[in-house]
């Protein structure tokens, strides 16, 4: 005899009536159903995730510890009550079968949660894990996670309206593309941060680590963090700025990567000389010059060739203006040039030169330019300053003046 009848036939004997007794079993198989349900889901969390922890444990790979601080497995065992409900269900409502449709509709809205919930934790674990490898570690990783998040949640949410509405997902697919227009219009930063995301990453123009300038946003230091719709970038003052993904794209901004791989941090600044102090050196001085180390070698090379000069092209030397002659501007460029060849704290195998730019109102600009061997801020602002305090310090040695507003002597 069948379960469902003998305890019918046994409660109505019993003096219950037809209905009431209907309505006893559903408690009854309920109470079992929900009995069966807590069962299932403690054996499953005791023994089969608890030996599946035991397992990961004792592996030496780091990806799976993840997946267990992600509860990927717990979220799992959901599946199991679930499973009990879907194929109890019938035998429980037998008479209450209005009732069934409504419970297989929780049941596949649940089946749906879970299954989304057990994707998203497994992409955030690739997330973590790719944080972890260093081809990975500077890549945007998590805007395409974010991007495929969000495919799981529009997935999901068209998979629970399909189980709701009890229609066919695809026919319900086919009904959004009418509102595809304003999806658009309501996505349109996240769209835009997709294109963004998506060349930043194949033109390599950006990655976490990379110390970028903006001034547009004000932003000015190393990238936190790349995502979906935005850029973290951690200011030097330790502020931090979060700026539109799309932003990089449409705007301009400065990438230092290029100096932190070459390993050499540019030195780019002038000194303005006043030209009235500019003239023409004696012999007496150029003698006096030769004892200069750094220029000894330069000026005994440098007069044979003038001598040449002068001597082949006839020139009458009873006036400096006639033929080629040695100026203290020319001879300070040298030195200075000489100077940062010795320097052990630039590097000579990238641009090191000395230069004259054109003259302005403020005198004479006469540039260093040239790479320091450490990118480090606090240090190559040292090196920096080394280099010119001996050249502020030096010049006056070279009969010339530094322009200087507003005093009258360098000013007028």
């Amino acid at each position: 005899m069948d379960l469902d009848l003998w305890m019918l036939n046994f409660l109505t004997s019993k003096g219950l009536e037809l209905e009431m007794a209907h309505y006893v079993l559903l408690g009854i198989g309920s109470i079992f159903l929900l009995l069966v349900c807590l069962l299932g889901n403690f054996v499953t969390k005791k023994f089969i995730v608890q030996g599946i922890r035991k397992l990961i444990k004792n592996s030496k790979n780091d990806w799976d510890d993840i997946l267990l601080e992600k509860k990927v497995f717990h979220s799992l065992s959901a599946l199991v009550p679930l499973i009990f409900i879907q194929y109890l269900s019938v035998p429980i409502l037998s008479h209450f079968s209005f009732l069934i449709p409504f419970v297989h509709i929780v049941v596949k809205v649940s089946l749906v949660l879970v299954i989304a919930s057990v994707m998203v934790k497994t992409l955030k674990t690739l997330d973590d894990v790719s944080t972890r490898v260093p081809y990975f570690k500077d890549k945007p990783i998590g805007s395409y996670v974010q991007i495929a998040n969000i495919m799981i949640y529009v997935v999901a949410a068209i998979l629970i309206f399909a189980a709701i509405l009890n229609r066919d997902p695809f026919a319900l697919l086919g009904a959004l593309g009418a509102l595809t227009a304003v999806l658009m219009l309501v996505f349109k930063d996240t769209i835009l941060g997709l294109v963004a995301s998506i060349q930043l990453s194949s033109h390599d123009m950006v990655r976490v680590g990379d110390w970028v300038s903006m001034p547009k946003y004000g932003a000015d230091g190393d990238v936190l963090e790349i995502t979906l719709n935005t850029v973290k970038i951690q200011n030097w003052d330790k502020t931090i700025s979060t700026i539109p993904t799309y932003a990089f794209i449409s705007g301009s901004f400065k990438n230092w990567r290029g100096m932190t791989d070459s390993r050499g941090r540019r030195i780019k600044r002038s000194l303005n000389i006043n030209m009235t102090s500019i003239r023409f050196c004696t012999d007496e001085e150029i003698a006096h010059y030769k004892s200069v180390e750094l220029l000894k070698d330069y000026i005994e090379s440098i007069q044979s060739e003038i001598a040449t000069h002068n001597d082949t092209n006839r020139h009458d030397k009873s006036s400096l203006l006639n033929g080629r002659n040695l100026t203290n501007i020319g001879l300070f460029r040298e030195y200075a040039h000489q100077y940062l060849l010795a320097n052990e704290n630039l590097r000579t195998d990238l641009t090191l030169m000395v230069r004259q730019l054109e003259p302005t109102e403020n005198g004479l600009p006469i540039e260093v330019y040239c790479f320091s061997n450490n990118i480090e801020w606090v240090e190559y602002e040292g090196i920096q300053a080394d280099i010119f305090d001996h050249l502020l310090s030096s010049i006056s040695n070279f009969d010339l003046e530094i322009f200087q507003n507003p005093t009258g002597k360098f000013g007028s």
